[in-house]
Parts: C-alpha cells; sequence; structure tokens
C-alpha cells in the first residue's frame, strides 16, 4: 500500500532540502510552491559548515558548491576607523572538516530546485500554488493542506504530514499562532547590491566594517575571473533610526536609487577599500528593513509543523538563516527515522530545535557576533588605537566561542559529532490515508 505523502509549504532552500532529505531516507513527498516559477533571485548568503556538512550528505559536494560560491576563510570586523576589530579564519582553515561558503542565495536555490526535480521527479514540485492553511485529521491519523491557485481556485490535498516551510508570511504560522505579534523592526535599515570588484585581504573575506548602528558587511560570492582578477562582492549597507514610528515603506523590498542612501557612506574611503565606490558599482540596490518575530512556544500542531523560516526568521546578523533551515531539514529526517511519518516525529523535532533556537532569535536580535561593535561603542565610543586596550583578546575571543556554540557551529563540537542522519538509512512510511488531490 503506497503511502500518503508529506506535505511540503514552499520551494526555498528549507522546504527543498525537506525534499531532498525525505527523498534520501525513502519518504514521498509533495511540495507546494506559490510562485509560478522559480528564479534565482535574491543575494549573498553564507552557509556555516554545520549546513555545509548536511549539503555534502545530501549529495553536494564542493565540485556542485563551488559553482555557486566560494569557500570563506576569514571573517573580520574593522571599526571605523579602519583597525580590526576581531579576526579569525573561518572553515576548513579554522579546522573544521567542513568549509564554510559564500554564495548566491538564488543560485543555491536552483541547485537544490534542479536536484530535486531530478531525483523526486517534476511532478513532485507544483508551482502556483500556495498552501492557506491546514486541518488535522481528529484521528490524528494524516493533515489536509488548505491550498490556492494562480487563479484564486482553492481546493485541497491529503498527507501524512504537512511540513510549513513557507517564510516569514508564513499562512500555517498564522493559523497555528494566530495571537502572534507582528513582524518585528528593530529599527536598521539594509540596502543591498553585488559589485563586480577585486576581493581583498584573503580574497574570500567576510567583512564587517563600522559600529553597530552605522557599517557595510562585504564578501565576495565568485571566485576571482582568472583574466581580470574580478569577482562578484556582495555588500549591505546598514543604518539604524527610530524604530518607533514601525516600519514606513509598507514594501519590504523595493529598488531604490543610490542618491536615497551614499550619503551614509561618502566619507568612508580607506587606502585598503574604496566604500563608495564598491556601492556604486551595483547596478541594481534593494533596500529592506532587518526584521524578526518573536519567538513560539512551539513549531508543531499535531501533524503540522513549521520549519525554516516560518519558524525561526532571524535578523541576517550571525549569517545562519538559511544554515539552519538546512539542519532543519535534516534533525526533521532524523526525527522521522525514528519514529515513523507521524506527529510523534514532529514532536520530537520540535522538542530538539525549538527550545534551543528561539533564544538565538534574541541573540541575533540583539546583534549576534557584531555585539562585539555594541562593546565597542559602549567602552569607547566606537574610537580606538589598540582593541585589546578596550576589548582584550581573551574576551573577544570567548564572546565568539559563545556564539558559535549558540548556533550550532562550534568547531570542537561539530567535528565529532555523528552524522545528523546515518548513511543509507530508511524509514518505512506511514500508512496510505489518501492521496493528494490536486
Amino acid at each position: 500500500m503506497t503511502s500518503s505523502p508529506v506535505l511540503i509549504a514552499g520551494a526555498g532552500i528549507g522546504g527543498l532540502s525537506v525534499a531532498l532529505t525525505l527523498h534520501q531516507i525513502g519518504v514521498p513527498c509533495v511540495v507546494f510552491e506559490s510562485v509560478p516559477e522559480l528564479k534565482p533571485l535574491g543575494v549573498g548568503i553564507n552557509l556555516q559548515p554545520n549546513a555545509v556538512r548536511e549539503l555534502y550528505e545530501l549529495g553536494f559536494g564542493p565540485a556542485l558548491l563551488d559553482t555557486i560560491g566560494i569557500q570563506t576563510r576569514e571573517w573580520a570586523l574593522v571599526g571605523l576607523n579602519g583597525h580590526d576589530v576581531y579576526t579569525e579564519p573561518r572553515g576548513l582553515h579554522a579546522g573544521y572538516h567542513w568549509p564554510q561558503y559564500s554564495v548566491h542565495r538564488g543560485k543555491l536555490q536552483m541547485l537544490l530546485y534542479q536536484a530535486a526535480l531530478e531525483r523526486l521527479g517534476a511532478d513532485a514540485i507544483r508551482t502556483g500554488v500556495k498552501v492557506t492553511g491546514y486541518r488535522n485529521h481528529a484521528d490524528n491519523r494524516g493533515v489536509t493542506a488548505l491550498l490556492q491557485n494562480r487563479a484564486g481556485e482553492r481546493f485541497e490535498a491529503e498527507g501524512s504530514l504537512l511540513i510549513a516551510a513557507d517564510g516569514l508570511h508564513s499562512a500555517v504560522r498564522q493559523q497555528m499562532h494566530p495571537t502572534q505579534p507582528p513582524i518585528q523592526w528593530g529599527g536598521a535599515i539594509m540596502w543591498r547590491g553585488v559589485t563586480r570588484g577585486t576581493p581583498i585581504r584573503t580574497g574570500a573575506s567576510f567583512v564587517g566594517l563600522g559600529t553597530h548602528k552605522h557599517r557595510v558587511v562585504f564578501y565576495p560570492i565568485s571566485s576571482p575571473d582568472p583574466h581580470t582578477g574580478l569577482a562578484d562582492i556582495n555588500w549591505i549597507a546598514e543604518i539604524t533610526v527610530n524604530n518607533s514610528g514601525g516600519w514606513p515603506d509598507g514594501d519590504w523590498n523595493k529598488q531604490v536609487k543610490h542618491a536615497d542612501f551614499m550619503h551614509h557612506f561618502e566619507q568612508w574611503n580607506y587606502d585598503w577599500i574604496d566604500i563608495p565606490a564598491m556601492l556604486r558599482g551595483a547596478s541594481e540596490v534593494f533596500e529592506y528593513p532587518m526584521i524578526d518575530r518573536d519567538p513560539v512556544s512551539t513549531w508543531r500542531d499535531g501533524n503540522t509543523a513549521l520549519l525554516g523560516d516560518a519558524a525561526h526568521v532571524m535578523y541576517p546578523t550571525g549569517s545562519n538563516g538559511a544554515s539552519q533551515a538546512i539542519v532543519d531539514a535534516r534533525v526533521l529526517g532524523a526525527a522521522m527515522l525514528q519514529h515513523g511519518v507521524t506527529g510523534d516525529a514532529l514532536q520530537d523535532y520540535d522538542a530538539r530545535l525549538c527550545p534551543e533556537i528561539s533564544p538565538l532569535i534574541l541573540r541575533n536580535r540583539g546583534a549576534g557576533p557584531f555585539g562585539l561593535l555594541n562593546l565597542i561603542d559602549d567602552r569607547c565610543g566606537g574610537v580606538f588605537d589598540n582593541i585589546d586596550d578596550v576589548v582584550p583578546k581573551a574576551e573577544r575571543d570567548d564572546f565568539m566561542h559563545k556564539y558559535k556554540v549558540a548556533a550550532g557551529f562550534a568547531a570542537d563540537r561539530l567535528n565529532s559529532a555523528a552524522s545528523i542522519i546515518t548513511p543509507g538509512s530508511k524509514v518505512a512510511p506511514a500508512p496510505s490515508h489518501g492521496l493528494a488531490k490536486c
């Protein structure tokens, strides 16, 4: 008897990681994606070694990941005076067994999408269909997903479980937590772009420059062209303003002109980097508020669970949003291996991750690893000659180690940890309770 499939809301990085994981462990699934056609949209993101390990175990090794990004060698914070605050090697150079990657988010999504089409078949991913809600079955033997297509037609699908990886504006989360507070904006405004330029420092460095309320972050997301030496440099320019009136625009993602924000950074020209030139070099610039949602008490309701941004959208200060979505998918798969395709598996998944990741949302809201800049601002107004006189090295190292432990990618723990999913493991599907009707 063929089991009822697991239903997945959203074909982003989280949803596709779930689909690929379920296929790997022998669980049938169907993905519903609201957009009619997936395109490589977005900007640069970082994949921490804990997520890269999981991608490797899904079959995406360096030969593939090197085509969509670059292995990160260094993470550096630099004060507004141009002096280093904190630097450390990253990935393989820091002793991890797996690299850290700086990649284009859209290229990663398309890599996962093409693999899902090849492994699961085209019928397993249904575009132009949005999950608008759900009904858990009274006998706890399945779930009904409420669907709507681009024409506004409503219909339903029956599944064994529903995994909602439908992002910041998740309809499933809204139903699960109808009294949740609105999206939280702390006052930070980000402008993001990609510029062709020459990589600096190690050639694969992630650099945060400025103060906790006024900074630029930049890093290459491609290998340098062998002829020109130029690479794609992803950058984020950010200021923090008074947020008492709320986000004034209502548009969460809009293209803007350079003149709208360049005046905040015109004087940021150093002998090692010309920030105004880098910002002007982007052909397109997009403006975003830095937003998150307050943690919720649970990611699970019966046979339905939240995953990725639907569960834990967080400030990008820790570079672990996409990484955590990938890890979520793997922990979910491990729970199914232990408990079957059941609500008990979702309960286990929720118990393993929700209490651990919810504090990370608040830690990132408090600036995450960029909190070092807060310390400097508090102690010396952001101006210093010798960083050791302001925040001693031992204190800086301890601060960063605590963040890595909280975010799940401390090198010693990760290197010694067993695989989340043992290679070759399979789970028997749950008994059939009806096929998806679309």
